[in-house]
C-alpha cells in the first residue's frame, strides 16, 4: 500500500506494506469518435457535454471544490467553472490535491501545508508527509512516522516505520518488525503482532499472519481466521479475497459469500464490483450474480452512478444498468468526482459533466 500524491505532483509517499482557464462551455465535443459496439453496449452516440474544455497537461479528480491541473510546467487549483482559484503565496516545486482543507506542498526537499487561500499553515519542514484525514497526518521526520495536527502541532512522536494513516480512530503501524494499531492519542490498542496489516473499515482490518490473511475487529479479536493469499479494505460491507489467483468476497462478519473464481476484482461501490473474467471487464452484483457481462477491454468503479469504460481503444460511460451515459470517445477517462469527470483528448485534458 502506498500513501501516495498524485502523478509528479507530489510523490511525497509514505510507504505502507499495510497496503489558466477557460470559461465554462455548454458546448458538446466536436466530432465525437463512433464505436463498433459489437456488443450492443452503445446503441447510439451520446455527446459528452464540455464543462472544462480540454487544454491541460495534466488534471486531477476535483476535490473539495478544487481540481489541481497543469499547463505547461506551472500548476494551478481550479473551480468548478475553470476559473484559477487558489493561488500560493509562494510557488513550490509541487502540489497536492486538498484534503481536510489542506494541500501538501514541497519546497526542495521537504513538505508542508497550505490552505485553500494559498497561505502556508505548516511550513515546509518534513521528510515526507501525507493527506490528513480525521484531522491528523502522518509525517516522516528523521526517518520515523509520527502525525501532526491542521496547526503543524505534533500529537503522536515520529516513532514507528510505516502507517496506514487513521481510519475509524485506529492507524496500523509497524514497530519493530510487527504490525499493531494505535489510537489517536499515539497509545498501542492492537499489540503489534501481525506480519502485514490493512487499515481499518467497516470496523474490520485485514491483517497477516504468517502467510495468510484474516480480518480482525476493531478490538484485535480474529473474525475470519487466516486462509487467505490476499485480503483488503471492506467497503459497501464486502471484502476482496484471493485464492491463488483467484478474487472473491467476504461480507462484513468474515464470511466467504462470493467464492474466488475471477481473474480480478475491484471494491464495491454504488453496488457493484468490477471484475475480470477471461481478460474481459464486466460488473457483479452482492450476489456475485453478473449485473454488466464483461466486454470491455477496460473499465473503472463506479462513481456517482457511472462508471467509465474503453470499447475500441476509446472511453466512455455507462450507468449501474449498463445503459451507455456518454459514447465511447476519449483518449482517457476519469472518475467521476463532485459531478465532474476527467477526460483526455488529443493529449490533453478537461473536464465534462454528466
Amino acid at each position: 500500500m502506498l500513501i501516495s500524491l498524485w502523478k509528479r505532483i507530489l510523490i511525497a509517499s509514505l510507504v505502507v506494506t499495510l497496503t489558466a482557464c477557460s470559461q465554462q462551455s455548454q458546448a458538446s465535443l466536436k466530432q465525437p469518435i463512433a464505436s463498433s459496439d459489437p456488443q450492443g453496449v452503445v446503441a447510439q452516440q451520446i455527446q459528452a457535454n464540455i464543462a472544462i474544455p480540454q487544454q491541460f497537461d495534466s488534471a486531477s479528480d476535483f476535490s473539495e471544490g478544487y481540481a489541481l491541473v497543469q499547463i505547461g510546467d506551472p500548476f494551478h487549483y481550479i473551480d468548478r467553472a475553470g476559473k484559477i482559484a487558489v493561488t500560493p503565496e509562494f510557488e513550490f516545486e509541487n502540489y497536492a490535491p486538498f484534503s481536510e482543507g489542506l494541500a501538501i506542498v514541497k519546497a526542495g526537499s521537504t513538505y508542508g501545508y497550505i490552505n485553500s487561500k494559498g497561505q502556508v499553515v505548516i511550513a515546509p519542514k518534513f521528510e515526507q508527509a501525507s493527506r490528513f484525514y480525521q484531522g491528523l497526518a502522518a509525517i516522516r521526520s528523521n526517518g520515523k512516522i509520527g502525525f501532526i495536527d491542521k496547526q503543524g502541532t505534533v500529537i503522536i512522536k515520529p516513532q514507528f516505520q510505516l502507517t496506514s494513516g487513521f481510519s475509524e480512530g485506529l492507524a496500523a503501524v509497524k514497530i519493530g518488525e510487527k504490525y499493531g494499531y494505535i489510537n489517536q492519542k499515539g497509545n498501542v490498542t492492537i499489540e503489534p503482532k501481525f506480519a502485514d496489516a490493512w487499515r481499518v473499515s467497516e470496523g474490520l482490518a485485514a491483517v497477516k499472519v504468517g502467510k495468510q490473511w484474516g480480518y480482525i475487529d476493531k478490538t484485535g479479536k480474529l473474525i475470519s481466521s487466516p486462509q487467505f493469499d490476499g485480503a483488503f479494505n471492506l467497503s459497501e460491507s464486502m471484502g476482496r479475497i484471493r485464492v491463488g489467483n483467484q478474487w472473491g468476497y467476504v461480507n462484513n462478519k468474515g464470511q466467504s459469500v462470493i467464492a474466488p473464481k475471477f481473474s480480478f476484482a475491484s471494491d464495491f461501490s454504488n453496488g457493484l464490483a468490477l471484475i475480470q473474467l477471461n481478460n474481459q471487464w464486466g460488473y457483479i452484483d452482492k450476489t456475485g450474480k453478473i449485473a454488466i457481462a464483461p466486454q470491455f477491454e477496460f473499465a473503472s468503479d463506479f462513481r456517482e452512478g457511472v462508471a467509465a469504460v474503453k470499447i475500441n481503444g476509446k472511453w466512455g460511460y455507462l450507468d449501474t444498468k449498463g445503459n451507455p451515459k456518454i459514447s465511447p470517445q476519449f483518449d482517457q477517462a476519469g472518475s467521476f468526482s463532485e459531478g465532474l469527470a476527467r477526460v483526455m483528448i488529443d493529449g490533453k485534458w478537461g473536464y465534462i459533466r454528466r
